[in-house]
């Protein structure tokens, strides 16, 4: 097995989980425990330490699985992102987790800078980016299922890739 391949796939494989871990965390956990936290005035907890950190690690661990899952399809890449010579299955694994990607840089992080307070935004636009930063999330969720099947399960040149 050769190194760069091999440490492409682990890095790949250790960002994901982190990244896909996140997101079910952000979805499944933390949208609903800052509801009730707002109730009893203790979403401030959450809100200043928590949420910064976590979205530190998930939009940095979307990107690096991104950069690391490119480097293991190498001279391939073309190949699964334009869905031919065999890569069509792995090929709608990245393109599912480069949309997720955008959804992450484009969608949920400047939207959430906003809810955290990072930047100058009303109240009025608190609320929209509440919206926008929660489809778009729920979006990636969704999106990560059929994801990681085709990740998982997509590829038929597995000896090309070293897996």
């Amino acid at each position: 097995m050769e190194l760069v391949p091999a440490l492409a796939r682990w890095i790949h494989f250790l960002a994901g989980i982190t990244w896909v871990g996140l997101l079910y965390y952000f979805n499944l956990v933390q949208m609903a425990a800052l509801k009730d936290a707002a109730v009893d005035g203790t979403a401030a907890g959450i809100s200043k330490h928590i949420a910064p950190r976590a979205l530190f690690w998930f939009r940095w661990s979307a990107l690096v699985t991104w950069l690391a899952g490119a480097a293991l399809l190498g001279a391939h890449f073309t190949d699964a992102f334009m869905l031919r010579n065999g890569f069509d299955g792995i090929g709608i694994g990245a393109w599912l987790g480069t949309i997720m990607l955008f959804n992450v840089w484009a969608l949920i992080w400047p939207n959430q800078k906003k809810i955290l307070g990072m930047v100058a935004a009303d109240d009025v636009a608190k609320n929209k980016a509440r919206r926008i930063a929660m489809l778009a999330s729920r979006t990636n969720m969704m999106l990560s299922i059929p994801m990681l099947f085709f990740m998982a399960n997509g590829l038929s040149h597995r000896a090309v890739l070293g897996f």
